[in-house]
């Protein structure tokens, strides 16, 4: 990063059209591990206009009955007309599941990786969830309009929205919100003007205001297209995994490529996805750096990892070299030990599909649990 720049990130709602392919992805793993917490799973969804898809690769001895789960998803999630974009009630769901690879499986059965790859996890220490700032109060500004959504008196909000926030920096250190773009389906019937109005003052300034970052040269950009009343499926055709650094790190850090939504965690592009998280988060609560990116590679079929690469760009507290060892004393990385330490075999993967899957206290790998161990290896 530049001594001074504008640094930005996104975040979409619940409702965004790939953000409603992820929920389902992850429903239908849900609905699999709830019954048989050893599925495997590949799920993808697609969805356009009245219209899903659910497809992949699905092992297990769980009963689905994916129409159920798809329309339970858009009902949720506030899609229960055709002028909010799609109709759960009317929609068409198709299915097309076949059961996972012999090749695959051989190498999962043998505690191996799910396939080859490599995976990032990453931490830093400017917000208190060892975040990138920018991205959290993204994904803070779509809570809140999701929540304001919910209320029976704001039926003129529709389901799909993003926003991006623009966050000045010095260095590593954020100073102020240069921008906020936010933009909002909203009925037929409500005047734009009154959109911004409500958007600036009902959701983004109530919710920005306790973190000192919003100034008078703040700009906000509110639905800077115009009206924005067609949106959804209708709108924007969704698809699993499209969303991959809003779920991440919103562009702070490296991303390995591969999508999160949908993997059972045999597939190490969640699980040690997790991990790494975990794993930076803890070196960063440790006081051992204040900015920490971890690298994990594997190759399908093999337990350990191949390789393993530790960045702190120039924020470390003691020898990375030293660091990286006692990673490698503390953490076991092979796939199944991954799954043990976070007990990844449970239903609890809707919830990490919208609003990012780091960074949220209710998930296993935001522990700092090894803060102490960490601080003992290195002594």
């Amino acid at each position: 990063m530049a001594p001074r720049a504008i640094f930005s990130s996104e975040s979409v709602g619940a409702g965004h059209p790939d953000k409603l392919a992820d929920q389902i992805s992850d429903s239908v793993l849900d609905a699999c591990l709830k019954s048989d917490p050893y599925s495997r799973v590949a799920c993808e969804s697609c969805i356009t206009t009245n219209f899903a898809l659910v497809f992949g690769e699905i092992t297990t001895e769980a009963q689905l009955d994916i129409p159920e789960i798809v329309r339970g998803v858009a009902q949720e999630v506030g899609y229960n007309s055709e002028q909010s974009g799609l109709d759960w009630r009317k929609m068409e769901v198709m299915s097309k599941l076949d059961q996972q690879s012999p090749d695959i499986k051989r190498g999962v059965d043998k505690d191996g990786a799910g396939d080859q790859g490599m995976m990032f996890g990453f931490a830093c220490s400017e917000s208190k969830e060892l975040m990138p700032a920018p991205l959290m109060y993204a994904h803070a500004l779509m809570m809140r309009g999701f929540e304001i959504q919910q209320e029976a008196e704001n039926a003129w909000m529709g389901p799909d929205a993003k926003c991006q926030i623009g966050m000045e920096y010095e260095r590593y250190q954020p100073l102020r919100v240069h921008t906020v773009v936010f933009s909002q389906q909203h009925s037929a019937d409500t005047s734009l003007d009154w959109v911004r109005d409500f958007i600036t003052n009902q959701i983004i300034k109530p919710t920005l205001a306790e973190s000192g970052y919003l100034d008078e040269h703040t700009q906000y950009i509110i639905n800077p297209a115009g009206p924005f009343t067609t949106g959804g499926p209708h709108a924007d055709a969704g698809l699993t995994g499209r969303k991959i650094i809003a779920d991440s790190y919103g562009g702070a850090a490296h991303h390995g490529g591969g999508a999160f939504s949908g993997k059972d965690p045999t597939k190490v592009d969640r699980s040690a996805a997790y991990m790494a998280r975990k794993i930076a988060k803890n070196v960063v609560a440790a006081q051992l750096a204040t900015r920490c990116e971890l690298q994990i590679s594997y190759a399908i079929g093999i337990p350990q990892p191949t390789s393993i690469a530790l960045e702190t760009f120039g924020t470390e507290k003691v020898e990375v070299a030293a660091i990286v060892k006692a990673i490698e004393e503390l953490f076991d990385l092979s796939p199944a030990g991954i799954i043990k330490e976070l007990d990844l075999r449970r239903p609890i993967y809707r919830p990490t599909a919208y609003f990012g899957h780091f960074g949220r206290p209710q998930f296993p790998w935001e522990k700092c649990d090894k803060v102490e161990a960490l601080q003992r290896a290195i002594r």
